[in-house]
């Protein structure tokens, strides 16, 4: 048995207790120890890294205890003294949601390598482990990849894919057909791509709300499980990266009675949880008649009428939309405007009182303006209703406590566009206990305002391109997108890696 404390690794003092509230559990290690012994012990295995498999305790002078942990793994375990109260409310999220019985469970034995050869595998456990697991680990995907020799799992983390594990390619089948089934899709066809959903419940009333989509690959059906809503406790305006010039533009657009809001950016750049939030800070201020037209809905918001458009049920947006203006809505909420009628309709709400929020697949705040164009809605009407467009990009957040200060080179200022930034503070990633070595901690959003108030309906009318909008935004001095990057760079919370790929490329 190998075993060593050093507090020095957790990126504070020495003397310092870890803080549990802050650090993010590896679900496949701490599910491989019995919930009885953790929770009696009060010993969390959190995370591997540098080779040991660090543990939580509340005693790290208790041998007999540590030694039983030490038997579940293959790799030395390093016991760390953890702040008594915030372990317990760790040790109650991870081990408090389980059925009786569970944790180091025979599925969860098979993730992490320890099931005999040979012995048959719960496939109904090993999911359900798979999806607390993901729960417990704040992914919003899982993948289920097959391929010559072994099943692949991973997660998708703060838009990171971390692997799992590798299983055998003998379950894949099973698998697969047990998220078909729960999905309700056709476990007979593998040689076409389904599209299926499922509710999910864990712990006390707890429920999970799914989409799982299949494609046949050359080893087999590849299988994607998207977790929606997970997070609903962070759609908040504050949370999301927004600083206080750019609440306040939001806030007053929010303030309006009728209008459009939109949100562009690519795909995976947060436009809708940006929205969500917006919805939730509505609700905060009074009371109003609320409805969505979402595909899928990804957050359930108490108070909030939301409409699923099922593509399998050739339910358009339009359709939809024509349907809940009739309900008398104060504000109308549409995942997205794909086509011209959506966006022929929604101007129309706009423009007889209602609020509209929606997202646009355009690369800065400018395009939405041209691309309302190129849909076919007059430039008039666009004046006329727009009142306030925001590009967003997502950037991974760095870990507080144990990022580097450092300037920023010549060479990485050129890369962003804008060299005269060459000097300026920036942070980059370091490694701790808190982050799992990783440097990082959770995302936060760029973003890049453009309030359209009287004073651009000239602009907007005469037909003016995205270019000639973003130029008399300079003018204005409106930051754009690099400009809140390079501020967060110098604040701290981001590095130059994730604003050059964020950015730069636009």
């Amino acid at each position: 048995m190998s075993i060593r404390p050093d507090n020095a690794l957790m990126g504070a003092t020495p003397a310092a207790p870890l803080q549990m509230d802050e650090v993010r559990v590896d679900p496949m290690l701490a599910l491989r120890v019995p919930a009885n012994l953790a929770m009696r012990r009060e010993m969390l295995p959190f995370v591997e890294w540098r080779g040991r498999v660090h543990v939580a305790c509340a005693d790290v002078r208790d041998a007999a205890s540590l030694g039983a942990i030490q038997r579940t793994f293959e790799l030395p375990i390093e016991p760390v003294a953890a702040d008594p109260d915030s372990l317990r409310r760790a040790l109650s999220r991870v081990y408090g949601n389980l059925k009786p019985g569970a944790g180091s469970t025979p599925a969860m034995g098979k993730l992490g390598g320890r099931q005999a050869d040979g012995e048959p595998i719960d496939v109904a456990g090993l999911s359900d482990d798979l999806l607390y697991s993901a729960v417990l680990r704040q992914a919003s995907d899982i993948h289920i990849d097959p391929g010559p020799d072994s099943l692949r799992i991973r997660f998708r983390v703060d838009g990171g894919l971390e692997e799992i594990h590798r299983l055998p390619m003998a379950i894949a089948g099973n698998l697969t057909n047990r998220f078909k089934v729960l999905a309700q899709m056709d476990i007979s066809e593998k040689r076409a791509p389904q599209d299926g959903a499922f509710r999910h419940n864990y712990g006390d009333g707890k429920t999970l709300d799914i989409r799982a989509a299949t494609l046949p690959t050359k080893w087999g059906e590849r299988l994607t499980l998207r977790l929606l809503g997970l997070q609903t406790g962070v759609l908040t305006l504050e949370r999301l990266g927004m600083d206080a010039g750019h609440l306040q533009l939001f806030e007053a657009a929010l303030a309006q009675p009728h209008g459009m809001i939109l949100l562009t950016g690519p795909t995976g750049s947060g436009k809708s949880t940006t929205l969500y939030a917006g919805i939730r800070r509505l609700l905060e201020l009074e009371a109003l008649n609320i409805i969505t037209v979402e595909d899928p809905v990804e957050y359930d918001i108490q108070g909030v009428a939301q409409v699923s458009v099922d593509s399998a049920d050739k339910t358009s947006f339009a359709g939809a939309l024509r349907s809940i203006l009739r309900h008398d809505p104060d504000v109308v909420m549409i995942g997205e405007i794909r086509d011209g009628e959506t966006a022929g309709i929604a101007v129309k709400a706009s423009l007889t009182g209602h609020l509209v929020f929606s997202s646009l697949h355009t690369n800065t705040a400018a395009g939405a303006v041209t691309r309302l164009g190129d849909m076919g809605v007059e430039r008039y009407l666009i004046a006329s209703t727009l009142r306030l467009s925001i590009a967003q990009r997502l950037v991974r957040r760095l870990c507080g406590r144990c990022h580097r200060p450092g300037l920023l080179t010549a060479t990485e200022a050129g890369a962003l566009g804008r060299p005269e930034a060459a000097g300026q503070v920036s942070y980059t990633k370091g490694g701790c206990l808190y982050c799992g070595g990783k440097g990082n901690a959770g995302r936060l959003a760029l973003f890049e305002f453009l309030p359209l108030d009287e004073s651009w309906s000239q602009i907007v009318n005469r037909g003016a391109q995205e270019v000639e909008i973003l130029a008399e935004m300079k003018k204005r001095g409106l930051p754009l997108l690099l400009d809140d990057a390079l501020n967060k760079l110098a604040a701290g919370v981001t590095s130059h890696e994730e604003v050059r790929n964020a950015v730069a490329a636009w």
